[in-house]
């Protein structure tokens, strides 16, 4: 099994386009620091590719990753499908990219396909455009994508998008995805928005080789305290790294041989690579993802 990292921010990259907060200032200094949309592209052949979550910067990931360079035939495409983790815009709006006549599989649980029908009807957008197969994902249910893929949702939070307000009903609105090689036994696991390490996610990781955690804040109240914003971090689903009760802590008590911090708000200092947190993460032998990182279990 394959796995490509296409890119790590948060919600509106980084840097993000109306943010001087430090962190953006520096990345507008020094370009090499900037990054997409936090996404990954997974194939257990090599040969079909399927993204996790459609990012608002899709086009430039697939065109920065030659594995997903369309071929040999004019129309070829190595991209196969999207597994969405939520219904988010930063994780949906890369769909009306993906629009230019292609047959994708587009999986996501039912609450997640329901919003993009009823309030964000991406499925309507997208219909007379491209053969897109809107496949209901089901939490603990296997899906063979091929031979060498097997993909597991299981559940996260149940935060719908702030889009759907009031209408939104109870369910499965995020998940986290146990990707799995049934030939060699890799299993790596892809969750971007976890609002608590309890018991239930603990039993997810606990025999993975690779995992993908959400690192989207350092702090709780990191915004508040860099006057970009006044909500605590889980109140938008997202525990922080630091702290008795981060993820930092559980993170790095993981067998598995890599742990990668992804889903990064730009606001979050271990994005500087010469960060005091970013050192604390690396003596813990835990890693911030970038664009271009490949994983091969």
């Amino acid at each position: 099994m394959l796995i490509h990292c296409l890119g790590v921010a948060a919600g509106g990259g980084y840097p993000q386009w109306n943010c001087a907060c430090a962190g953006c200032r520096k990345a507008r200094t020094a370009p090499e620091r900037a990054s997409a949309h936090a996404g990954l592209a997974v194939s257990g052949t090599g040969d079909r590719w399927y993204l996790l979550n459609a990012t608002p910067d899709v086009h430039h990931q697939i065109a920065a990753d030659p594995r997903l360079h369309p071929g040999p035939g004019a129309r070829d495409t190595p991209v196969a499908g999207v597994l969405l983790t939520d219904a988010e815009f930063d994780h949906t709006i890369g769909l009306l990219v993906l629009r230019e006549g292609s047959a994708l599989e587009v999986h996501g649980t039912a609450p997640v396909l329901a919003a993009l029908t009823d309030h964000f009807p991406v499925r309507d957008l997208v219909a007379d455009y491209a053969d897109f197969r809107w496949r209901t994902v089901h939490v603990g249910k296997p899906v063979d994508l091929d031979e060498r893929l097997q993909v597991t949702a299981f559940a996260t939070g149940s935060k719908p998008p702030r889009y759907v307000g009031h209408h939104a009903g109870p369910g499965e609105w995020e998940t986290g995805y146990v990707l799995h090689d049934p030939v060699s036994g890799g299993t790596a696991v892809y969750a971007p928005g976890v609002p608590r390490w309890d018991e239930h996610f603990a039993e997810q990781v606990a025999d993975a080789d690779c995992v993908f955690v959400d690192g989207t804040f350092w702090t709780d109240d990191e915004m508040a305290r860099q006057g970009t914003g006044d909500r605590p971090g889980r109140s938008m689903g997202h525990m922080p790294i630091s702290g008795p009760d981060g993820s930092a802590r559980q993170l790095a008590a993981l067998p598995a041989r890599r742990k990668i911090y992804v889903h990064v708000n730009n606001t979050n200092p271990i994005l500087d690579e010469s960060s005091a947190e970013r050192a604390e993460l690396a003596a813990q032998g835990i890693e911030v993802g970038r664009a271009g990182l490949e994983v091969e279990l």
